[in-house]
């Protein structure tokens, strides 16, 4: 691990001190937040209970600090069976507003994806196991940890009686793992209310790209999920009774699957890399510059071979160029054993991550073009049907904003070293949501090393990014104070 570079004096000194001293604290809050179990993913009325609860307590964390907190009604969520739950109030909350002052919101949220121990947990999920200086637990990286931490630091400068450096807003919500279910409308209706004071927005729900070096995101892949259904009836058949006899949709959708990416991993729809923006010299330096061993990350994805030898190569097929992905087929037959079925009606699902410049509705274009034609070149009697169901676009953040410069310098004081300068292959919308609708500059300030396992079941937050993290910070308030 690092060291500063110089040791911390004055205010920051005692800040820091104080978080050190206090980080058993820390982690017991973090232990009481494990324990709820907040999954919006499966929708049960006992787990939006759990999220409620996990609100509340958010909620009445931030109002011991002082805080205005309120709790905006974001009303039900409608299921496909007919039945409605509750989608749990967003937190808005604000502390300080001193014109003097810049005015820095944090994004976070509350709520966590399913994690049962008998799914393969050594632990259990909801309780808060610390192992080695790791805190293993469902939510302790994503995202209750980095929520606490930025609370810490908050409470940190209230603990001394300090006055706090930054006007600070929060907008924590419980329904990221399942979309993000009402907040977009949040934050139109809120543009000229509580974000019209807003200076800088941080979100802090991704990963390092390394175990031991900090880093700043400055982009994100966006994504385009498609459907393509190849049907000749509704019933599927006795394949001793039909086959041999007509068009399988099977066979018609394996072969469409098989046309969309080849065994390197390019993209073969024509057209689809006509927009991606070039690579810059002055960005193959940044790639260059990133600590990543190669070997490590493979070990540690439990992966024989990646598609690419160095790590310049792998990152920017990552981060900066298109990729597309199969995730699976609807209708097929899938359980233990054998059955001689076919299939009648099959779906299969595939998404294209994308990339600066691409446009969504050009990328959907080229799909159904390319999809028709393959199709129509098997002459086949079924119906084929493509749809686009999700279409995100890709983010990339002004590394040249006043809170990219303090949080580097606020990184260079915590943790003695530069950071890296990385972008995240998967989509994470409220970024650009935040970034098109208040307009101002969005960054994304990772907490969590790239071993902590989100969504898995080993999820962990290491001690000392929980704790370095808080400090982090509170450092990154007084940089963003001095240059204001």
């Amino acid at each position: 691990m690092f060291s500063p570079s110089s040791p911390p004096t004055g205010l920051l000194e005692k800040v820091f001190q104080y978080i050190d001293l206090h980080q058993d604290e820390f982690v017991q809050t973090l232990k009481e937040w494990v324990a709820v179990e907040s999954d919006s993913v499966q929708p049960v009325l006992h787990l939006r209970r759990e999220l409620l609860r996990m609100t509340g307590l958010a909620a009445d964390r931030l109002r011991n600090l002082g805080a205005h907190v309120d709790l905006v009604d974001a009303g039900f969520q409608q299921l496909p069976d007919g039945q409605s739950l509750p989608i749990p109030p967003i937190i808005l909350a604000e502390l300080g507003n001193d014109p003097k002052k810049p005015t820095v919101c944090f994004y976070g949220h509350l709520d966590v994806q399913p994690a049962r121990q008998e799914d393969g947990w050594v632990t259990d999920p909801h309780t808060l196991t610390e192992v080695d200086g790791k805190l293993y637990g469902r939510g302790t990286t994503d995202n209750k940890g980095p929520v606490l931490a930025w609370i810490n630091a908050v409470s940190t400068f209230r603990a001394l009686d300090e006055d706090l450096p930054v006007n600070v807003k929060f907008v924590i919500e419980g329904m990221e793992e399942a979309g993000s279910l009402a907040l977009e409308e949040l934050v139109q209706k809120e543009k000229a209310g509580f974000f019209s004071s807003v200076d800088y927005i941080v979100i802090s729900d991704n990963l390092w790209i390394s175990r031991r070096t900090p880093a700043l995101t400055c982009g994100t892949r966006g994504n385009s999920y498609f459907m393509v259904e190849v049907k000749c009836r509704d019933q599927d058949f006795h394949s001793g009774t039909f086959g041999g006899i007509l068009n399988e949709p099977m066979a018609d959708l394996v072969a469409l699957l098989g046309s969309l990416v080849d065994s390197s991993g390019r993209i073969l729809i024509p057209g689809i890399y006509d927009h991606v923006a070039p690579v810059t010299e002055e960005e193959k330096r940044t790639y260059e510059a990133i600590d990543l061993d190669l070997e490590e990350y493979r070990n540690s994805s439990q992966v024989k071979k990646f598609l690419f030898d160095t790590k310049e190569e792998l990152l920017m097929h990552l981060w900066r160029y298109p990729s597309l992905s199969i995730h699976g087929i609807e209708g097929a037959f899938h359980e233990p054993g054998a059955k001689t079925v076919i299939p009648g009606r099959v779906i299969g699902k595939f998404s294209i991550r994308l990339v600066p410049h691409m446009n969504i509705s050009v990328v959907e274009k080229q799909v159904k073009q390319h999809l028709d034609y393959i199709f129509s070149k098997r002459n086949s009697s079924n119906q084929m049907t493509v749809s686009m169901t999700l279409g995100l676009h890709p983010w990339v953040a002004n590394i040249r904003d006043n809170q990219y410069l303090a949080a580097k310098r606020a990184i260079k004081t915590v943790f003695g070293t530069e950071p890296d300068m990385i972008r995240d292959g998967s989509t994470i919308p409220i970024a650009k949501i935040f970034q098109d609708t208040i307009q101002k500059s969005v960054m994304m300030l990772p907490l969590g090393a790239v071993d902590d396992g989100e969504h898995s079941q080993k999820e962990k937050i290491n001690r000392w990014n929980y704790i370095e993290g808080s400090k982090l910070f509170a450092a990154f308030f007084l940089e963003m104070a001095k240059l204001h």
